[in-house]
């Protein structure tokens, strides 16, 4: 169990939560929810014990604690099988003292006593069979066992990434604490980590943009509003709705409190001169206890996002053929072929580093394709939200002079609109552009896409930086848009939403299915390879 009492945190004059006291139960699954900003990355660091909170408040945890590291190169000189085992400070300790005894050319009785204590802790952590169990969790996450004795900086960043959830979720810990764990998982892997931790026995406190992650996994939503942390019973679609219908009770009965709060009024109105002075108090006293409840304001914001297309195209808006492409000798595509219309909104799908961003990017002419040729209808213009975004911001002005660079002649007037819309409301819009969060960055591209007005839109991973409501926002955006849509991502329920066709990248090939993400799962089965292993 973690037992959190009386908690504060806040920056400046800005308070996060006050006073926050709540109690983390053995077997039940937490996610921390929260708009981007309102302190969901700090709780979780208060409950690691990576940072202290404002006040005297305490947190109570278990003695082995998972808890997913976000420094991808810590490890870089390391085995991969290694690094996973080190998430048992433990048993690793243990390792490293019983190594170096070991190399000792002559063992006094005193460290002859200690290696036999040393065994004993080893056996007590399951160290017996550590690589075993390390290696079955990197085959789920998609690493497979030819690697697993290769260094940490033989991995690409996002591989990485995976050997450090490994690492959470060795040795059985009694409480993990995974922040954004499905960033850099394919479907595959996604489906393996919600099959690993609906089993999970202990605490589990998971943050995630990922809706459909969080209504899988979680039985219980722990969500930051209020200035403070609230817990709600169920999943993430289940907190929005108790939270809607707790907020529209106290809003009716507010509203039937004003109503007898005016009649009374006008009764002291009447007679507060008259000779009825005793039924007059006796009125003031029910105002008083009548008095509404006060409603604080909701930390929930969601942009209002729309895109529109200045010009319609003409049906047909791509045609490719024989397009191929080759990375580091390995065949990405070959012989592709695509015709692709007005209107189509098309989901590109498949495990990571198997080409989907270099097809985006060949489309659309960043990259030359090894032969076949990529052929636009007339007057076809797009607008392309890169998965790696920070070189499309530079430094040096703020959130409004930015956007202003690509609409001077409308003027600042209309662009303050559309920031707003964006969230970037009053002073938020003169924000430093180096000063901007992942989500605040993303909104802004997206104000861009917004005021080109462009007939074709093109987005490489748009959800990693989003929080729920801002997902939900561009999902809504997204299908409301009579323009053409080429999406890569791993958010199923925005691809469910808003995908009227798929083209996925399987072990066999590119697979162009003109039907929605439903229908495609009905016809092409994932491997799952991690619920093997699992068994």
């Amino acid at each position: 169990m973690i037992v959190v009492n009386e908690v504060s945190k806040g920056y400046g004059s800005r308070t996060l939560f006050d006073s926050v006291s709540v109690k983390f139960s053995p077997g039940h699954r937490y996610g921390l929810t929260g708009p981007n900003g309102a302190g969901k990355s700090t709780f979780m660091k208060i409950l690691t014990g990576e940072l202290e909170p404002s006040n005297r408040g305490t947190v109570h945890r278990p003695r082995q604690v998972g808890v997913l590291k976000q420094d991808q190169f810590a490890y870089d000189n390391e085995r991969i099988i290694d690094t996973v085992v080190m998430g048992n400070d433990t048993l690793w300790s243990a390792f490293k003292e019983r190594d170096h005894l070991c190399e000792l050319p002559d063992l006094t009785e005193e460290q002859m006593h200690r290696l036999g204590e040393l065994e004993s802790i080893i056996a007590d952590e399951n160290g017996y069979v550590a690589e075993f169990e390390a290696g079955e969790i990197l085959r789920g996450i998609g690493i497979p066992d030819d690697q697993h004795e290769n260094k940490m900086t033989t991995l690409a960043t996002d591989y990485k990434f995976r050997v450090l959830l490994a690492q959470a979720l060795f040795g059985g810990p009694q409480a993990l604490m995974l922040d954004e764990p499905t960033n850099h998982l394919d479907l595959e892997s996604i489906h393996w980590l919600e099959d690993f931790l609906r089993q999970y026995e202990g605490v589990l406190i998971v943050i995630s943009h990922d809706r459909h992650f969080l209504n899988s996994v979680c039985t219980h939503i722990a969500d930051i509003d209020y200035d403070t942390i609230i817990v709600y019973t169920g999943n993430y679609d289940d907190m929005i709705e108790q939270k809607m219908q707790a907020r529209q009770t106290v809003e009716n009965e507010n509203k039937d409190k004003a109503k007898k709060i005016a009649q009374l009024q006008e009764f002291v109105a009447r007679f507060a001169a008259g000779q009825r002075s005793s039924q007059v108090q006796s009125r003031k006293k029910e105002m008083a206890r009548l008095a509404p409840q006060e409603l604080k304001r909701s930390n929930i914001q969601r942009p209002y996002i729309r895109f529109e297309q200045e010009k319609a195209l003409g049906r047909e808006i791509l045609k490719v053929e024989g397009l191929t492409k080759e990375f580091a000798g390995k065949t990405l595509f070959k012989d592709l072929k695509l015709d692709i219309n007005r209107g189509d909104r098309i989901a590109i799908i498949g495990a990571n580093g198997v080409g989907k961003t270099t097809l985006l990017r060949c489309l659309i002419g960043d990259l030359e394709p090894d032969a076949g040729t990529v052929k636009w209808g007339d007057n076809a213009a797009w607008s392309y939200y890169p998965q790696d975004f920070h070189s499309e911001i530079k430094p040096g002005s703020t959130a409004l002079e930015w956007l202003m660079q690509y609409m001077e002649e409308e003027g600042d007037q209309l662009v303050r609109s559309v920031l707003g819309r964006m969230l970037f409301s009053g002073d938020e819009s003169l924000k430093a552009t180096e000063a901007l969060s992942g989500g605040e960055t993303a909104r802004l591209l997206m104000a861009r896409m917004m005021m080109l007005k462009n007939p074709i839109l093109v987005f490489d991973e748009p959800t990693n930086h989003l929080d729920l409501e801002a997902v939900s926002a561009l999902g809504d955006g997204l299908t409301q848009f009579p323009g053409t849509v080429l999406l890569v991502s791993h958010d199923r329920d925005l691809i469910s939403d808003v995908a009227t066709r798929v083209i996925s990248f399987t072990a066999d090939g590119v697979i162009d299915f003109a039907y929605p993400y439903a229908e495609y799962l009905q016809s092409y089965k994932f491997k799952e390879f991690s619920r093997a292993g699992k068994r």
